[in-house]
């Protein structure tokens, strides 16, 4: 029987949290809106080409780890070593695949390391070296250390190197988990997420957050939904905020709308659960919810693009 075509969707994200809209300035704010847009349209534009959900979320997130402006890839905040350490987690829905990569350094896009180990690897987890060397064997672009420098990440680390504490990508005034996502229905119904970080500043003991685990910070499954979260990591792995979604969807039979809803702003805060999550139905209905002032989104669908930052 052939597969029924159905209309695509793609969402993208690019953190969430106190966000201060007195502290955008209309550059900062258009820069921000111009590199989500353009990770947005390139995964639709795979889409609209007959391609894949899991190519198009993979491409979008290309896009953000590409910028200096977010989290991930060459934006990757300090740890208390200087360095960058960056996770990262594909997944599709058809088989319940997943790859993803935790604790990887000079990796110039994470999530291509991620679905190699998916597709290649024969495991869904590796870290560290481990990581690095299996990035070696399949000729992965690597970058050096100063591909990686952002004058504003160093700014973020030099007012807390040297002390115990950790911070979350923000600037002053603000509170911003900084991770990327996407998420994407392609035609044939087939669903994919895919998510990317850089942890947060200073951080010790190759510490790791909800975004390279599966059913975390990353899910898809084509009996509900593709999910991508964004927000106070340790949360989110403790409600297994991404599965939960699904089992709402799948066990009580909730709408995304609802199921989100429920997790985001019921189930996460009791856990100090600030953030938000992107998600994308099997009907291609697209939901982007936060619990804090602000998430970095953008989607397109059957109705256009629609790219926000604040509530």
């Amino acid at each position: 029987m052939p597969d029924v075509q159905r209309s695509v969707a793609i969402a993208v994200h690019g953190g969430a949290g106190t966000l201060d809209p007195s502290a955008m300035t209309p550059e900062k704010e258009a820069a921000y809106r111009g590199v989500l847009s353009t990770a947005v349209r390139k995964g639709h534009a795979v889409l609209a080409g007959g391609g894949s959900a899991l190519d198009a979320v993979e491409a979008a997130v290309r896009v953000l780890e590409d910028s200096p402006l977010f989290n991930a890839g060459r934006g990757a905040v300090f740890t208390a070593d200087g360095t960058h350490e960056m996770d990262a987690a594909i997944m599709e829905g058809t088989g319940l695949r997943a790859g993803a990569v935790a604790g990887v350094q000079n990796v110039k896009n994470p999530v291509g390391l991620a679905r190699l180990v998916m597709e290649r690897s024969g495991h869904v987890m590796l870290s560290g070296r481990g990581a690095f060397e299996f990035a070696h064997q399949q000729k992965v672009a690597l970058e050096d250390d100063e591909y990686f420098f952002d004058q504003l990440r160093h700014d973020q680390w030099q007012e807390v190197r040297g002390s115990t504490e950790v911070r979350l990508d923000h600037s002053t005034g603000e509170k911003k988990f900084g991770t990327v996502g996407a998420v994407a229905l392609d035609a044939k119904g087939h669903l994919a997420a895919a998510t990317s970080t850089g942890g947060m500043t200073n951080k010790r003991w190759q510490r790791i957050g909800d975004s390279p685990v599966p059913g975390a910070g990353t899910y898809a499954n084509n009996a509900t939904c593709a999910i991508s979260c964004t927000g106070n990591g340790e949360a989110f792995l403790r409600a297994v905020a991404a599965h939960d979604v699904h089992a709402l969807m799948s066990y009580k039979g909730l709408s995304l709308e609802e199921a989100v809803r429920i997790v985001v702003h019921e189930k996460l805060p009791p856990l100090d659960g600030e953030g938000g999550l992107i998600a994308v139905d099997k009907d291609g209905r697209i939901v982007l919810d936060f619990n804090c002032t602000g998430m970095y989104r953008a989607m397109i669908d059957g109705n256009g693009e629609v790219v926000a930052i604040f509530r």
